[in-house]
């Protein structure tokens, strides 16, 4: 005959997984990740991309076509279509360009073409990203104490004109 077996009497202690030592290294892991995200910089430039149609434009007047060519020692400002040169502008004494000066021509430009928002930019080098952006900047905004300029709505009210040519498109991207 066979006996069922009996309990012991002396129970063995159950054991738990000591997690503290996990957790810290999880917890140091998770510092030292915040910590490098704030050396990581993201820069983003949006840009629109040309479009390129063969259907006839609604507005027969030629387009302004304005363009920026952006060297290392010049800006040019071309427009039309042969592009033909507007002006130069060169580099000031401590090395950034001159986009005060560009800036007031643009000022005249838009003067002439109230509804024109474009304008491509070509680099034609490799320039700093920061020195790109005042550019753009300068190409774009047009300031509360700059001339204020009017267009004519739908309505025939006068509206105040807020940027330059804030539709920047990049002509060629070099890497």
């Amino acid at each position: 005959m066979l006996r069922a077996p009996s309990k012991r009497k002396f129970k063995r202690k159950q054991e738990r997984l000591n997690l503290v030592p996990i957790l810290d290294a999880v917890f140091i892991f998770i510092f030292f990740l915040l910590m490098s995200a704030n050396f990581v910089k993201m820069f983003e430039i949006s840009s629109d991309v040309p479009i390129i149609s063969n259907a006839e434009p609604e507005d027969k007047t030629p387009p302004l076509a304005l363009s920026l060519q952006i060297s290392n020692s010049q800006l040019i400002l071309q427009k039309g279509i042969p592009a033909k040169t507007l002006a130069t502008f060169g580099k000031n004494a401590d090395g950034t360009y001159q986009t005060e000066d560009l800036r007031r021509l643009l000022i005249k430009l838009k003067k002439q073409y109230m509804k024109e928002k474009t304008i491509i930019l070509e680099p034609l080098v490799d320039i700093k990203y920061e020195e790109l952006v005042n550019i753009m900047d300068a190409v774009r905004t047009l300031r509360n104490t700059d001339e204020e300029i009017y267009l004519k709505d739908k309505n025939g009210i006068d509206v105040r004109v807020k940027s330059l040519f804030d539709n920047i498109i990049f002509g060629n991207i070099q890497s």
